[in-house]
């Protein structure tokens, strides 16, 4: 599991915060049930950067209930008892965090990357401790061995977990210097790991973003890393596929997600994304939103997955049928990606950030669409839209709101049927039902757990 943070969100003012009073975690050692229960009561918390304005940075966990996010919470910096380091400005301690039962005594931990730390190398060579979660939460850490200190590679730039040789114990994908390093569980808090495996498909791709889940169907996780591609004459981004098994991670194809002539161009241009299963055939599919392909109008692409790992593709933008709107320059289609069953009948559905879309007129207001899975896989047919102008839906149309810069589909209510998450200047939450996303029940939302959704 991983989020990564952008800096326009990464600022919080943390108060009011009620004492961290928990139950007892469970009294065996079978790993967590799910990788981000930080105290072991059976349900997920929310771990989010929370930076104050001279700090190094931090984590807030918003503990988690029945029904989502609870009132419980605690905050995590470089200053707190028994965390590694010095709470030092520009560290970014907390922008990007993936949990996992890294060390399988049934809590969860968490993973957290200081892009900017410095280091004996020099500035910004960034560092990952492991947050280690108890009955009381997330306590103490380890730092995670740096196996490529040099002054602005920025380890822990984006990071990834999962099983990826099906041994039962969970591993870290880290990214470091624009590669990306596989450390081995199980994780120890003496700071010892596994093997660790670097992958570096050329001198020319620079990984960017990392995306982990089950693309073949056997027990191991699988890894795309997305990443640019540059040359002399181009600059593109793709997607590169690791196998995960026994043993080792094995390089597979790549799919190119969108290129340009010339030998510029912004960094991280491939985006994030999410795996799933789309069309319930047993196999997850990768789906990576591109928001700046075609000058920032924005596209989707679905890989997706088979035996022998991804095969075919397909790609969407507001040009695809059924798709409401149309692909405009600066629409940022695909800005943000989500996975979950919305309607409760087996398919995985995909919502769809679109953050620079203009509506009546008001720049950069925003909107999500949310496409429907089905036997054949994703496609425009019955895909839903959302914007602040849509009946129900809380809160004013106005510019530069960019609701949909970030999407989150969970079900945080038991009832088998994913909720749509939407950040904007007030976030929102959009109640799931059996015909999809539904503005009944539609109520603002804390932005900041949202943040804290892990796919």
């Amino acid at each position: 599991m991983r989020i990564r943070t952008t800096a326009t969100f990464a600022t919080f003012l943390v108060a009011g915060l009620t004492p961290l009073t928990l139950p007892a975690g469970p009294a065996d050692a079978a790993p967590a049930k799910y990788g981000d229960d930080f105290n072991g009561d059976g349900y997920r918390d929310y771990a989010y950067s929370s930076f104050s304005a001279r700090g190094g940075g931090g984590v807030s966990v918003v503990f988690g209930t029945a029904t989502g996010p609870g009132s419980t919470q605690q905050r995590i910096t470089q200053a707190s008892p028994g965390v590694p380091g010095a709470d030092e400005a520009d560290d970014m301690f907390g922008e990007v965090r993936a949990a996992a039962d890294f060390d399988g005594d049934g809590y969860g931990d968490l993973a957290v990357a200081a892009t900017g730390e410095n280091g004996s190398e020099g500035a910004d060579q960034g560092g990952v401790t492991v947050l280690w979660g108890s009955a009381s939460g997330l306590s103490k850490g380890t730092t995670l061995p740096n196996k490529n200190p040099e002054r602005y590679n920025y380890m822990g730039h984006d990071l990834a977990t999962g099983d990826f040789n099906g041994d039962g114990k969970q591993d870290l994908a880290v990214i470091n210097g624009a590669m990306t390093y596989v450390y081995r569980g199980p994780f120890k808090r003496s700071g010892t790991t596994g093997a660790v495996t670097k992958l570096d498909k050329t001198t020319s791709f620079y990984a960017s973003a990392l995306i982990s889940g089950k693309v073949n169907g056997d027990k191991s996780t699988d890894l795309a890393i997305i990443g640019d591609v540059v040359s002399s004459t181009s600059v593109a981004s793709d997607a590169w596929f690791i196998k995960g098994g026994t043993g080792s991670l094995t390089p597979g194809a790549s799919l190119r997600l969108e290129s340009e002539s010339g030998n510029g161009g912004s960094a991280e241009r491939g985006g994030d994304g999410v795996i799933a299963d789309f069309d319930k055939d047993g196999y997850g599919d990768i789906a990576v939103g591109t928001s700046l392909y075609s000058k920032h109008k924005g596209r989707v692409s679905v890989w997706y997955g088979a035996s022998g790992g991804p095969s075919r593709n397909a790609r969407f933008t507001q040009s695809t049928s059924g798709v409401a709107g149309s692909p405009e320059n600066y629409d940022e289609f695909g800005s943000s990606v989500s996975a979950g069953d919305v309607n409760g009948d087996g398919y995985a559905d995909l919502a769809i950030g679109v953050r620079g879309e203009a509506i009546d007129g008001r720049e950069y207001a925003g909107g999500v669409h949310v496409l429907k899975g089905r036997a054949g896989g994703l496609s425009g047919a019955g895909s839903q839209w959302f914007a602040r102008n849509t009946p129900g839906v809380p809160g004013p149309l106005t510019a530069d709101d960019e609701f949909g810069g970030l999407v989150r589909l969970r079900d945080i209510d038991g009832d088998k049927r994913a909720d749509l998450y939407v950040r904007g200047l007030d976030s929102v939450r959009l109640p799931g039902s059996t015909g999809g996303i539904t503005t009944t029940g539609a109520t603002e939302y804390d932005a900041a757990p949202i943040d804290g959704f892990l796919e």
